[in-house]
């Protein structure tokens, strides 16, 4: 059984251009109000466009999670995907924290398990090294909640997907796990990704993507197989496959100097599972 009080979606396939490593177009979203995600029957995930409809805790905890990440507490990788290397380039001698400063500016965060990198040397998992940086403990521990919180979610509204996860996770250590039915968090603040596929991810589960945003546009999730884009909206949650399809995530536009998007997303690693 799943919460039958939500509007339902019939995902039906359709044609499209969209290739892996292509950059994804601003698409105008099309999915704007809570409703269940059916695929051949069966219902795949979820869209809430307010969590607060469902616990007024995780909204307090996305917010803090949020806070915490934008401040110095936590140590950020940038990304240089935006309009950072064409003003470096158009102002010879600028270094590159100077075009951040005055770019769109990208940066992530990974929590939870690492998996193994043979290809730089590493044959074995380990933690994220943000948990060993004292500064970051309100951030990881909000992140945490707001990842039992979601699981809640998740159980309440479609059941049938948390007792799966449940089920899948049952050869993963406790060690490797964030929250229960993941191994790992990313943080994504203004970054837009090209079109890919998550397979890394356990087959059968889901991601959680957990939106904050102030004064922008754009950076909805969009599944071309179905010519579906999430507007995933401030306070929003989106439970999906995201190993099943195709996906990208549309240009960000902050519309004033304050704009930004950032996304907290919990997702599933295989390369946990039985060691």
């Amino acid at each position: 059984k799943q919460n039958n009080s939500m509007k339902t979606i019939n995902l039906k396939q359709v044609e499209h251009q969209a290739k892996i490593g292509k950059d994804c177009p601003y698409i105008e979203p099309n999915v704007k109000e809570d409703c269940l995600l059916e695929l051949d029957g069966e219902i795949i995930g979820f869209y809430i466009k307010d969590v607060s409809k469902y616990s007024e805790k995780l909204k307090a905890l996305i917010t803090i999670a949020n806070k915490e990440f934008r401040s110095k507490n936590v140590h950020k990788t940038p990304m240089d995907r935006s309009n950072v290397l064409a003003i470096q380039q158009a102002n010879p001698g600028m270094t590159r924290s100077e075009a951040r400063a005055l770019g769109t500016s990208q940066m992530s965060a990974i929590l939870g398990s690492i998996p193994p990198k043979p290809q730089f040397k590493r044959n074995y998992p380990t933690i994220s090294s943000v948990h060993k940086n004292e500064k970051s403990q309100t951030f990881i521990k909000a992140m945490w909640a707001a990842c039992l919180e979601c699981e809640k979610i998740i159980k309440e509204i479609t059941p049938h997907i948390y007792e799966r996860q449940v089920e899948l996770f049952k050869d993963v250590k406790k060690e490797w796990k964030f929250g229960t039915l993941y191994t790992g968090s990313i943080s994504n603040f203004n970054i837009s990704a090209p079109f890919h596929r998550d397979t890394g991810n356990i087959v059968g589960t889901v991601n959680t993507i957990l939106t904050k945003r102030n004064n922008a546009n754009g950076g909805c999730l969009n599944v071309p197989d179905y010519n579906v884009t999430f507007e995933q909206a401030d306070n929003s949650m989106l439970v999906y496959p995201a190993w099943k399809n195709v996906h990208g995530v549309t240009p960000i536009k902050p519309i004033s100097k304050d704009g930004y998007r950032n996304s907290l997303i919990f997702y599933p690693l295989k390369a946990f599972k039985g060691i």
